[in-house]
């Protein structure tokens, strides 16, 4: 299974699984990032230590630790 991780830059994905603890699952939700969701990858931190991505019209940074929780398909 792909994770939101090892996207390329201008990568578009929807959400198929959230595989975090609650409380990080919650916080995720609450940007946005659930289930069915459409994540656009928008760079990558050198060495891959986050991940901006684009979640409707809302840019999040995400930890790369939190992005390998995050089940991903290619729309």
């Amino acid at each position: 299974m792909k994770t939101l991780i090892e996207c390329n830059k201008g990568c578009k994905v929807i959400v198929l699984k959230l595989n975090a603890p609650l409380e990080l699952k919650q916080r995720l939700i609450s940007f946005g990032i659930m289930k069915e969701a459409n994540i656009e990858v928008l760079e990558h931190a050198p060495r891959k230590s986050t991940i901006e991505v684009k979640v409707g019209k809302m840019r999040i940074a995400l930890r790369a630790e939190e992005a390998r929780l995050i089940e991903v398909e290619d729309i």
